[in-house]
């Protein structure tokens, strides 16, 4: 994402936990602390796992409210959107609304990023939401779905299909391997049908060859399955998938295959099986 904003607008400052060699080649600035970074722009894109990533940049000396002026944070994170608005009115309290958020979760993954095909879901303030979008336009597209954390809420309704369909692949993976077929050749035809996503698109060499090499590491989605949930709980929704989906999910954690890409539903549900085959022998 940083590349292809710094691509469409000639400039852009950067901090990150790691060196960032190729985007200083490519002609971004480096600022050494948050505070640095906030005090050299008005527009910042935090692309974090959750907002306690974000909180922790926040404050002390060397924090980004220590050097913010006006400042738009646009929170790139799958989060709690009851969390996400808490966090803005603490902000703006702060700092006499200097520091504002807008929420924009995206979906598509490392492959929508680097094309700039990703889906980017806008909550907040008509005349803020205006400038996240114009800043956003080379990462995908970006559509205002409503107030302060209607993005947060749309990407939580995007986690449960996802997590549904990756499940549903890795399980119909091990159902075909098991059963003789042609992994690649199945996949290719059902491809073309209703089983057919972007999401089978994207990781169908990978449920193939059993690759599941880290990308869109598993474990998060048991962060977003709950937020999820308490979107159900504040809407008064009795959900019937997520539930099953947030104990498949703790389970594939908890036998450690939490850290790999979300194609591990394959062998999430080849391990299972066997130790449940072993079970039973005993």
């Amino acid at each position: 994402m940083a590349q292809r904003i710094l691509a469409a607008r000639g400039e852009l400052t950067v901090h990150a936990r790691r060196p960032q060699p190729e985007l200083i080649e490519a002609g971004a600035a480096w600022a050494q602390t948050p505070r640095e970074l906030a005090g050299r722009v008005d527009v910042l894109l935090s692309m974090l796992p959750d907002l306690p990533q974000l909180e922790s940049l926040l404050h002390g000396d060397d924090g980004l409210l220590a050097g913010a002026g006006d400042l738009l944070i646009l929170v790139g994170s799958t989060s709690s959107a009851p969390e996400v608005r808490a966090l803005d009115q603490r902000l703006r309290a702060l700092t006499d609304d200097r520091v504002r958020l807008v929420d924009c979760p995206v979906s598509g993954g490392e492959d929508g990023a680097e094309s700039g095909a990703l889906s980017i879901m806008l909550g907040g303030d008509d005349e803020d939401v205006a400038v996240a979008a114009g800043v956003l336009a080379p990462c995908g597209t970006a559509v205002h779905l409503g107030p302060l954390g209607a993005g947060e809420v749309a990407k939580a309704c995007n986690q449960l299909v996802v997590s549904a369909t990756i499940l549903a692949l890795g399980e119909a993976t091990v159902l075909a391997e098991r059963s003789g077929l042609d992994l690649d050749r199945m996949w290719g035809l059902l491809s073309g049908g209703y089983a057919g996503s972007r999401l089978l698109d994207s990781r169908r060499e990978k449920l193939v060859a059993g690759d599941d090499s880290p990308s869109g590491v598993a474990r998060y989605m048991v962060k977003d399955l709950r937020f999820a949930a308490d979107i159900a709980a504040s809407t008064g929704t009795s959900a019937v998938m997520r539930p099953a989906l947030r104990a498949a999910f703790d389970d594939l954690v908890a036998a450690g295959l939490g850290d790999r890409d979300i194609a591990v539903t394959r062998r999430y549900v080849a391990e299972r099986s066997q130790a449940g085959d072993d079970t039973e022998r005993s």
